[in-house]
């Protein structure tokens, strides 16, 4: 399970963590599920956070895999609850298109996108992790459209204004 941590100051996005949860096979289920909650316990007590936002369920063609996934996010769900957060969810599509412009971008582009967005030196070693801290910055620019990210522009709109010089219409 991955997770992301933002934090918003003088209209700059900040990474306040940006981890995974490595869940053992060997354990059960249910055990998985409250390392989950536990999880996001801590790190709700840890961040003080305001939102809570997460990946909606996709569909997908194992149904056990979907219904272990369902388990998890409810899980998550419900301890952000139990803390009082409001609670939003987004689909991987939306996530994608927010993140990179692109509904049916891959892995590695959001990753790539997020480094140049958040100014980070490497992408993360884990997918899990940047899909976690794509979820949070999704959720901002939804909250905060037009805010400008380490000092860079957040829309091509933007550009657009700031640099008429360099575009080429055709």
């Amino acid at each position: 399970m991955g997770y992301g941590i933002i934090e918003i100051s003088s209209n700059v996005i900040f990474i306040k963590e940006m981890s995974v949860l490595k869940l053992s096979g060997k354990k059960d289920n249910y055990t998985r599920l409250q390392l989950i909650h536990k999880k996001i316990e801590d790190l709700i007590m840890k961040y003080q956070p305001h939102e809570f936002a997460i990946e909606a369920p996709f569909f997908g063609k194992n149904v056990q895999s979907m219904l272990k996934l369902g388990r998890a996010q409810g899980v998550a769900i419900a301890a952000a609850i139990s803390a009082g957060l409001p609670v939003t969810e987004y689909s991987p599509k939306k996530i994608k298109q927010s993140i990179t412009g692109n509904g049916n971008a891959d892995k590695e582009q959001v990753g790539k996108m997020l480094q140049h967005i958040l100014a980070l030196k490497e992408i993360p070693q884990y997918f899990d992790a940047t899909d976690a801290l794509a979820v949070a910055v999704c959720h901002h620019f939804q909250d905060k459209p037009g805010m400008k990210l380490n000092g860079k522009l957040k829309s091509w709109k933007d550009f657009i204004t700031k640099n008429s010089s360099r575009v080429i219409v055709k």
